[in-house]
């Protein structure tokens, strides 16, 4: 295992479908296998001594998928965060949701904010699960909370800057994202995390999502740790 392990990983879970035309299951229903393929993960990230987890699991533009589909998708998020209840307990894992819940069920809005404050105290690791989530939407509904507080007085337009920006995106008070992972064979970003992810190192894998295994997750946890990080640096500067 590498010596340098990243503080915060995301992944986008691509490839529920495919994986279902590939097995012959009803539509949909690569999903349903997606959501168990999760477990493993969290356990794998919570040993190794990642701080953050965030999982893209239904997007912006998500909405604009058949309605069954999205209705599954739905379901599944609510079956998700009963199921993961008892596991946030037994690893003390705070569980956290980003996103734009306006357009959600009341009901599924109220499990989720149940969820977080239950486990809002819990610090061996932090799940994020990012739902109705765009990165574009983040980074406009921030300038929004920069632009009230430059109306109510307690922010200078020149004070505006990355730092004080940063304070009103999605996941702000945590570390910024070391590692970016998609599975499914797609080599996009596709609206995810656009501004926590800018010095993130990329991991493109073609494994469908319900097939990525700890064991994957290792390989490119191990890449990470030989690769180097400049922050637009020299490699000089890095080494000495």
């Amino acid at each position: 295992m590498s010596t340098l392990i990243p503080k915060h990983i995301a992944i986008i879970m691509d490839g529920n479908n495919r994986y279902a035309k590939a097995q012959g299951l009803k539509t949909g229903q690569g999903h349903v296998v997606g959501k168990d393929a999760l477990d493993p993960i969290v356990e794998h990230c919570l040993q190794a001594g990642v701080d953050v987890l965030t999982v893209f699991a239904f997007s912006s533009e998500n909405w604009q998928r058949p309605e069954a589909e999205v209705e599954l998708l739905m379901r599944l998020l609510s079956a998700t965060i009963y199921e993961q209840m008892p596991r946030m307990d037994k690893y003390q894992i705070c569980l956290r949701f980003i996103g734009d819940r306006s357009g959600l069920d009341k009901d599924l809005q109220q499990l989720m904010a149940d969820a977080e404050a239950k486990t809002a105290h819990f610090t061996n690791m932090t799940l994020v699960i990012a739902v109705s989530y765009g990165g574009q939407w983040d980074m406009v509904n921030a300038s929004r909370q920069l632009a009230r507080q430059v109306e109510l007085g307690s922010l200078q337009v020149a004070d505006i800057d990355e730092q004080s920006f940063g304070q009103f995106v999605q996941l702000g008070d945590l570390p910024a994202v070391d590692m970016l992972i998609r599975t499914g064979g797609e080599y996009r970003i596709s609206n995810f995390l656009l501004w926590q992810t800018a010095y993130a190192e990329l991991f493109f894998t073609e494994t469908l999502w319900p097939e990525f295994r700890p064991v994957e997750l290792q390989g490119m946890m191990d890449e990470f740790g030989r690769r180097q990080r400049r922050f637009g640096k020299t490699s000089e500067q890095i080494e000495t």
